[in-house]
């Protein structure tokens, strides 16, 4: 492949990387610590990420368990997550911190699943911003002499990465809404 390609490659595959961490915080009804990935804790005075400060395990299907390493840090992590907009209230004994998953319902999981699709759509259109700047570079190749056919091969070579990639983004959203929509 030619290396003009190989960065619009890697811009796409980014994008497709994003999307697919994005889905990982969208919780399905299992306990998934990915859910908590945004949430960070004030540590004295430093805004740190929750998996620095603590273990977190997945002691049942619909339950996690976060163990902070400082027990002076629940009340903290506490605040943080309700803060957050997981919509989960924290329980714990003083030791550790339990975050129990309800079942989603039906109208619940169509929300999610619609939430799904709009990001795979946003995610889309930066995979065709990518091609649309790929291609606005090729044409200004011709002032530097490249021949026309060499361009519109260019051209094609980004259209078929462009399709393979809105590929793979419409199979994550299915695998996604997909899994979202099992009870």
């Amino acid at each position: 492949m030619d290396e003009r390609i190989q960065a619009y490659e890697v811009k796409m595959g980014k994008t497709l990387t994003n999307l697919e961490s994005e889905f990982g915080t969208i919780r399905a009804g299992r306990a998934n610590p990915h859910v908590l990935d945004r949430i960070t804790v004030n540590y004295y005075g430093t805004q740190t990420p929750l998996q620095q400060v603590a273990n977190i395990t997945v002691p049942e299907a619909r339950m996690l368990q976060i163990q902070p390493w400082e027990p002076s840090l629940i009340s903290e992590i506490n605040k943080s997550i309700q803060m957050s907009n997981l919509g989960i209230n924290p329980n714990t004994d003083g030791k550790v911190i339990r975050l129990v998953f309800p079942e989603l319902t039906e109208e619940r999981r169509k929300d999610l699943a619609k939430d799904v699709r709009k990001k795979g759509e946003e995610a889309k259109v930066a995979v065709r911003n990518i091609r649309r700047d790929a291609n606005e570079k090729f044409k200004k190749l011709e002032k530097e002499d490249i021949s026309k056919d060499v361009i519109e091969g260019l051209q094609e070579d980004v259209q078929k990465l462009t399709d393979t990639y809105i590929k793979k983004i419409d199979k994550a959203v299915e695998e996604k809404s997909k899994e979202i929509m099992t009870v």
